[in-house]
């Protein structure tokens, strides 16, 4: 398909009435028209296929005219019920399917926030990941900004629950393609949990371009759990940047279970002084499921701390990919920041492809990285098939004590056992 001739008209039903929002929009639909869809020649792309998914039956709408008819029954995480809940239907916020319980959380339509005493700070942050990201895949987001949700977490506030966002893709009637767009402020001294879940509902393939980004103020502590096991025909790409704005804490991670094709960018951006972050992610693949992972840790200021730890397990015919990058800037002296990535290909057509980087321009700092990819250890299943444990068990038994480190960092008791035991019924079934 022509991407840009289909998706003109679109923009012209979409683009916003707000002078501010609306002018983002067009900025970046001019944008999208220059630079399309990245393709593989592209480097950052060369392993997402993603342009070979924008197919002639592809379905968007920039309006909410399908979700009268949608069961969104059963649709939580377990360990959620008394969160905050917020629900994008085909990539938009639907503010009367949403249930916001604690008064020191406001969430609202970016088209409203551009407009009330939230103006200068959409304003002053919306499109910060644009920078890292200068591909047309982001434009388009972008250019449909106007169907977002604006999420503050007021100063000093503790949300005791998390706030969930639901992404639901109607796929009853063909290819759907979403793009939700999120903008998050989580303001001095306070503390939150947001977790990122997919949903689809038919039988047919669905497409999502996310873009959320998200400014930590002094003081906070905030955490970000993305959880990704929609079904083969569920495909993703997706930016999540987090802009530690003071001195603060943030833990993010990313874990995808399923999918088709798959692709994650992840950004830490340090931006003062004594900030820490960490970044985790697991991909459990299997059959032709591609998964991308492209991290950025930016530290632009001293006395930083970020630990990331990323691991894959692919099986059949699947392919991860992680790409990460550390930057560190020449003001940023005494940052300490350390990266591994670490893969298990089981059977001989899984692939793998890791590239950590580092790029430091301070000369007073602590700073490693690493990967390795490889089988799993015939010792170790020697000897618990020696003690009489079957070979498929046997396998499932190691490949879980690979995973269990990454899923350890959800703290959420019961998120965490349902995550634990969807990857035990995986690479049992798998094995």
């Amino acid at each position: 398909m022509d991407a840009k001739v289909y998706f003109k008209d679109k923009f012209e039903q979409a683009n916003s009435v707000s002078s501010m929002l609306g002018s983002f929009q067009q900025k970046n639909w001019d944008a999208f028209t220059k630079l399309g869809l990245p393709a593989i020649k592209h480097e950052e792309w060369k392993y997402t296929k993603i342009k070979n998914l924008f197919k002639d039956d592809l379905i968007f709408t920039v309006d909410n005219s399908a979700t009268n008819s949608l069961d969104l029954e059963g649709i939580s995480l377990p360990g959620t019920e008394k969160s905050n809940k917020i629900v994008f239907v085909n990539g938009i916020f639907q503010q009367a399917l949403s249930n916001v319980n604690d008064n020191m959380l406001v969430v609202e339509s970016l088209e409203v926030a551009s407009n009330n005493e939230n103006k200068s700070f959409v304003q002053s942050h919306l499109g910060c990941s644009q920078p890292y990201h200068q591909d047309g895949i982001n434009a388009l987001n972008a250019a449909f900004a106007n169907g977002g949700v604006f999420i503050k977490v007021k100063k000093g506030a503790v949300l005791n629950d998390p706030i969930v966002i639901h992404h639901v893709s109607d796929c009853q009637s063909g290819l759907r393609f979403s793009q939700p767009r999120i903008l998050a402020s989580i303001e001095e001294s306070a503390e939150a949990t947001l977790i990122e879940t997919y949903h689809k509902i038919g039988n047919h393939e669905s497409l999502t371009n996310e873009v959320i980004e998200i400014c930590v103020e002094k003081e906070a502590r905030f955490r970000y759990i993305k959880l990704q096991n929609e079904g083969k025909g569920s495909n993703h790409t997706g930016t999540t940047q987090i802009q530690q704005l003071g001195k603060s804490f943030t833990h993010a991670v990313t874990i995808t279970l399923d999918g088709g094709v798959v692709r994650n960018n992840l950004n830490m951006i340090m931006k003062a002084e004594f900030g820490e972050c960490h970044l985790y992610g697991l991909y459990l693949l299997n059959e032709d499921t591609q998964a991308d992972n492209h991290t950025i840790v930016d530290n632009a200021v001293p006395n930083c701390y970020s630990n990331e730890l990323y691991k894959g397990i692919m099986d059949g015919k699947s392919s991860g990919t992680f790409n990460g990058k550390i930057f560190v800037r020449k003001d940023a002296q005494k940052t300490n920041a350390y990266q591994s990535n670490k893969n298990i290909l089981i059977g001989d057509h899984a692939s793998a492809n890791t590239k950590p980087q580092l790029e430091i321009f301070a000369d007073d700092v602590k700073c490693s990285h690493g990967c390795t990819i490889g089988k799993l250890d015939e010792d170790a299943l020697f000897y618990l098939r020696a003690r009489g444990i079957s070979e498929k068990n046997a396998q499932a038994m190691l490949l879980h004590a690979f995973a269990l480190d990454i899923v350890q960092q959800v703290e959420i008791e019961e998120l965490k056992n349902h995550i634990d035991q969807l990857i035990s019924d995986r690479l049992l079934f798998n094995t």
